[in-house]
C-alpha cells in the first residue's frame, strides 16, 4: 500500500530537519572558529588553510572514486539476508578500490611535490596528508552514506556532528594553546578525520555492512562503473568550485586567497540547508521514482519549482545579511570580502536548484553526461577568472563563480530531463509556478491600490 501524502511528506521533512540541525551544528563550528583563526593566523596564514583545502578538494573525487555514492546505490538493488551479504562484499570491494588509488595518488604525490607545493603556497610535507585525508573521508562517507539511504539520520549526524567538535577542539589545542598557527589547523583536521575513519570502520563491521577480505572483481567493475565516470564530475566540481583560490593566488597573492576564503565560507552556510534537504531527499526521491506513479511525479515537479522561488528568494536575503556578518565576523582585515557575497549567494542559489535535479541522473546511472556538464561548466568558471580576476580583482572572481554555476543547474536540468523525463513542462505546473513567484509582487501591488484608494 502507499504511504498517504502526510506520512510520505513527514518522513521527507523530519528527516531534512535531522540532517539540517546536524549540518548546521557541524558549519557552526568552522564559524566558531573563523573569528578566531582569522585574527590569529592573519590572511596569509588563513591563506594556507584555504589552499590545503582546495588540494583536498583536487584530490576527493581521485582517491574516494565516489565509492560512497556506489555502495549507497547498491543498496535499492534486493533486500533480504542475500543481499545484505552481497552489499558488505561490495563494500569491501569499495574500500579495496580506495586502498589501490591511494596509493598510486601517494606516488605521484611525491614525484610532484615539491613543484606543486610551491604552486599551492603550501609546505611539501602537507601533500602526503591531504592523500591520507582524502582516503579517511571516502570510508566516513561509506558509513554515514549506509545510515542515509536507511533514513538513519540520527546516527548520521551524531556521528558527523561529534567529528565537527573534536576537530573544533583540537583545533583550538594546536593553534591557540600550543601556537602551531595553519599546521595546527591542517594537523587537526587530518588527525580527526584518521580517527574517524577508523570508527566508522567498526561501525560497518558491527552492523554486518563489512567484509573486506573478500575477492570480488565483479563488485570491483561495478563500483568503477560508477565511479569512474563520476571522476571527471568531480574534477569539474574542482574547477567550479576550488580552483578560483588557485587562481587568486597566483594573480594576486596568498593573503587575497585568504580573504576569499572567507567570503566562500560565509555564502557557503546557504549550501548547508540544500546539502541537508538533499540528504533526505535523495533517497525520499529514489524510492517515489521506483514507483513510476504519475501522479507522484506531478506533485514533486510543483515541490521542486516552489523550491526554487524559495532559493532565489534566499539568495536576495543573503545579499543583504552577509556583507555586515563577515566584517563582524572575520575582523577589519577581511572586512572587504563582504562585497563578494551577493555573487557568491547566487552562485549557492544555483547550486541548491541543481541538487534538486541531479538526482535523476543518479538514478539513471548513466552518469557520463553529467560529468561532461560539469566540465565544461568548471572551463567556463576557468575562462571566466582568467578574464576577470586581473582587472576586477576578487569581484571578478565572485562574478564568475556565479555564472558558472547558473550553467551547470541549466545543463544539468537538460540532461536529467533526458536521462529521466518528469512532467516539467506541463501547463498547469508552469502556470501554478508563475503564480507562486508572482504572488510577492501581487501582494506589493494589492497593498499599493489599498493605500491609493483609502489616500
Amino acid at each position: 500500500m502507499t504511504p498517504a501524502p502526510a506520512v510520505q511528506a513527514n518522513t521527507l521533512l523530519s528527516g531534512a530537519a535531522v540532517y539540517l540541525v546536524a549540518n548546521v551544528v557541524n558549519a557552526a563550528i568552522p564559524f566558531a572558529l573563523l573569528p578566531l583563526l582569522t585574527r590569529v593566523l592573519g590572511p596569509e596564514g588563513y591563506g594556507e588553510v584555504a589552499m590545503f583545502q582546495t588540494l583536498l578538494c583536487a584530490l576527493e573525487s581521485m582517491v574516494g572514486l565516489s565509492v560512497a555514492g556506489a555502495a549507497g546505490r547498491k543498496y535499492y538493488d534486493g533486500d533480504g539476508a542475500c543481499a545484505q551479504r552481497e552489499l558488505a562484499s561490495f563494500i569491501g570491494a569499495c574500500l579495496q578500490l580506495v586502498l589501490c588509488s591511494s596509493v598510486l595518488m601517494l606516488g605521484l604525490i611525491q614525484l610532484l611535490r615539491e613543484p606543486l607545493a610551491a604552486a599551492l603556497g603550501l609546505r611539501p610535507q602537507w601533500m602526503s596528508w591531504a592523500v591520507f585525508a582524502c582516503a579517511c573521508s571516502a570510508v566516513m562517507g561509506i558509513r554515514l552514506g549506509q545510515w542515509q539511504v536507511r533514513h538513519q539520520a540520527r546516527c548520521f549526524g551524531a556521528l558527523q556532528v561529534s567529528q565537527g567538535l573534536l576537530n573544533m577542539a583540537l583545533s583550538l589545542l594546536l593553534v591557540v594553546g600550543l601556537e602551531q598557527g595553519a599546521e595546527g589547523r591542517v594537523a587537526a583536521q587530518v588527525g580527526v578525520t584518521g580517527l574517524f575513519a577508523l570508527l566508522a570502520l567498526a561501525l560497518l563491521r558491527r552492523d554486518a555492512l563489512l567484509r573486506l577480505l573478500v575477492w570480488r572483481p565483479d563488485h570491483l567493475k561495478d563500483a568503477l562503473a560508477f565511479g569512474l565516470p563520476l571522476v571527471p564530475h568531480f574534477s569539474g566540481l574542482f574547477l567550479l568550485n576550488a580552483v578560483d583560490r588557485v587562481v587568486i593566488h597566483t594573480e594576486l597573492g596568498l593573503a587575497a586567497a585568504g580573504v576569499y576564503m572567507v567570503a566562500v565560507q560565509v555564502a557557503n552556510g546557504m549550501s548547508l540547508v540544500f546539502d541537508a534537504i538533499n540528504k533526505a531527499y535523495g533517497p525520499w526521491l529514489f524510492e517515489r521514482l521506483r514507483r513510476n506513479d504519475a501522479a507522484e511525479k506531478r506533485r514533486i515537479v510543483r515541490l521542486t519549482y516552489a523550491w526554487f522561488v524559495l532559493v532565489l528568494l534566499g539568495a536576495a536575503l543573503a545579499l543583504e545579511l552577509g556583507p555586515p556578518l563577515v566584517g563582524w565576523l572575520a575582523g577589519p582585515e577581511f572586512a572587504h570580502a563582504g562585497a563578494l557575497i551577493g555573487w557568491l549567494a547566487l552562485g549557492q542559489a544555483f547550486n541548491g536548484m541543481y541538487y534538486m535535479v541531479n538526482n535523476y541522473v543518479f538514478y539513471s546511472r548513466r552518469t557520463g553526461a553529467l560529468a561532461l556538464v560539469t566540465v565544461a561548466s568548471g572551463l567556463v568558471n576557468v575562462a571566466l577568472l582568467l578574464v576577470l580576476v586581473k582587472p576586477l580583482g576578487l569581484q571578478g572572481a565572485a562574478m564568475a563563480f556565479g555564472l558558472s554555476m547558473g550553467l551547470r543547474f541549466a545543463l544539468t536540468w537538460w540532461v536529467a530531463q533526458r536521462r529521466c523525463p518528469m512532467p516539467w513542462f506541463g501547463v498547469g505546473l508552469l502556470r501554478q509556478a508563475g503564480q507562486l513567484a508572482a504572488a510577492p509582487y501581487k501582494m506589493r501591488a494589492n497593498r499599493r491600490r489599498s493605500g491609493a484608494a483609502r489616500n
